[in-house]
């Protein structure tokens, strides 16, 4: 019989105020996704919303890279039927809970987004870039935090996925396998390059597809994929450098 996360008291330990607390949750929690063959959409965000205080939580910049290459790494721990709701799950938390992270706490939850954005790619591979699979994922970036017209969605967090997207696109498919289906993987940055009722929001997604190392990939450039190369400062709500890498060592 599968364990039942009302009764595994963990969630409210994810956001703890001391570490050991919340290590020991994180370490129950991997126990309890391997047992589990499916999670309802309420129980992710019940437990997504424990992950999001967990990293609030955390302090230190060694401490805070480790938590979020452990958080990405719960999407390897999970069957297909679950992998992608957990996903959305993780998206639609961020998008909601963006506006309230203060200057202190932001270069920690850019960095998760960034190790998130780089385990959904590796989930794709790992499916071996299965269209139904990368659909429905695209699906969920379209409908959340790529959304083209919802005001609720926090442009800071749309001009971040947009600058580290190619950045985690490339360093995924590395061998850039002939079975990539890239034109597919960039249609969401495309609608926003072209819908958007945003001028920035537009131009940033213009610099993405202008990135020269998608001519690396096979099939590439091909109709509709030069945008124009207009260099306008774009002032965004934070700043999202598309080489950011982290936390120094």
């Amino acid at each position: 019989m599968e364990p039942d996360m009302q009764q595994t008291p963990f969630v409210k330990q994810l956001a703890a105020n001391d570490r050991p607390t919340r290590d020991k949750a994180v370490s129950s929690l991997r126990t309890f996704l391997a047992g589990r063959r499916k999670l309802d959409e309420l129980e992710l965000l019940k437990l997504w919303k424990g992950l999001f205080y967990c990293m609030w939580m955390s302090d230190r910049p060694r401490t805070q890279d480790q938590l979020a290459t452990e958080l990405s790494g719960l999407i390897d721990l999970l069957p297909d039927s679950t992998a992608l709701p957990f996903l959305n799950a993780f998206w639609k938390t961020i998008a909601r809970e963006w506006n309230g992270i203060d200057v202190l706490r932001m270069e920690k939850f850019l960095l998760l987004v960034r190790k998130y954005l780089n385990a959904s790619f590796h989930y794709l591979a790992k499916k071996q870039w299965d269209e139904p699979v990368v659909s429905e994922y695209l699906a969920i970036l379209e409908a959340g935090p790529l959304n083209l017209r919802d005001s609720k969605i926090p442009n800071g967090l749309r001009y971040l996925i947009m600058g580290l997207y190619i950045d985690e696109l490339d360093e995924v498919d590395s061998p850039r396998g002939s079975d990539t289906p890239i034109e597919m993987l960039l249609e969401p940055l495309r609608k926003l390059g072209t819908q958007s009722p945003t001028k920035s929001v537009r131009e940033r997604a213009k610099m993405s597809l202008n990135d020269k190392r998608l001519m690396n990939w096979t099939g590439f450039p091909s109709k509709g994929t030069e945008m124009n190369d207009e260099k306008d400062t774009l002032q965004t709500e934070y700043a999202c450098d598309a080489d950011w890498n982290g936390f120094a060592e």
